[in-house]
């Protein structure tokens, strides 16, 4: 059954082929290493250093979680994952370990890692931990942050409304977290940017039994990102409170 689960998980590209040097000489071959693909055509494949294959699992791992894929409250195991994703069980480990302490997994001795179930108390508290950290930041920065600056940052939010009109949860979620790091970065703290990046990347695991989120709760999302900017812009601090407020009470992405 956990196997079955494993290979029904959608294998964002690059990660669905991975190419790793073989050991030997300048004529040595090249061993392939290739998951499954389901178009017609086989995948693009782009050679991988082998310190970057526990990032990319990572990345993978995070994608399948925000998309459901990796369902909560289910158990996967190491090895059955390296199979899945076309790589050994040791970068899959090292990646879900990084998982566990963000708290998206728990370990299950002698059988793999857990999927984390969230509930909707546990998202309405992480709603509320980010007002408390980026409300007092931004209407910081709407009082000394010259409109022009606020001006650069609207084609991040407009990436934000293209990835929302796609109906990808996955490239929301990463566009999404963009747009807020480069307005917490006009701050100037590199401790802010760690925690308010961590709880976001919370904040879009989907809920225990929760419906997909619809393309248009995405598209009414990423349009609060202009709205914000324009009320930083203009300096107007009770619209800048409202909506922040809003947008982290109103959003799991």
């Amino acid at each position: 059954m956990e196997q079955a689960r494993a290979r029904d998980l959608a294998v964002p590209q690059p990660y669905a082929s991975v190419h790793v040097p073989a050991q030997g000489g300048p004529g040595a071959a090249r061993e392939q290493v290739r998951g499954e693909h389901t178009h017609s055509e086989p995948p693009a494949l782009r050679p991988v250093q082998r310190h970057s294959v526990r990032g990319q699992i990572l990345d993978a791992l995070r994608t399948a979680l925000v998309d459901g894929d990796l369902v909560p409250g289910e158990v996967y195991s190491a090895p059955v994952l390296g199979e899945r994703y076309g790589v050994s069980a040791t970068p899959v480990r090292e990646a879900m370990q990084q998982l566990v302490m963000e708290g998206a997994v728990e370990v299950v001795p002698n059988r793999g890692f857990r999927v984390a179930r969230r509930t909707a108390r546990e998202l309405a508290e992480l709603a509320e931990v980010r007002a408390l950290i980026e409300v007092p930041v931004m209407l910081r920065l709407a009082r000394t942050v010259p409109a022009d600056r606020w001006n650069a940052l609207r084609p991040l939010a407009e990436a934000t409304a293209a990835a929302a009109a796609t109906g990808d949860r996955a490239s929301y979620a990463e566009t999404d977290r963009a747009f807020h790091r480069a307005v917490l970065a006009l701050a100037g703290n590199e401790q802010l940017l760690t925690v308010a990046d961590d709880l976001h990347r919370r904040s879009q695991w989907p809920l225990s039994g929760a419906p997909t989120t619809r393309r248009a709760d995405l598209v009414a999302d990423a349009a609060e990102h202009t709205a914000l900017l324009d009320a930083l812009a203009a300096q107007d601090l009770t619209v800048v409170q409202e909506l922040v407020r809003e947008h982290f009470a109103g959003s799991d992405v």
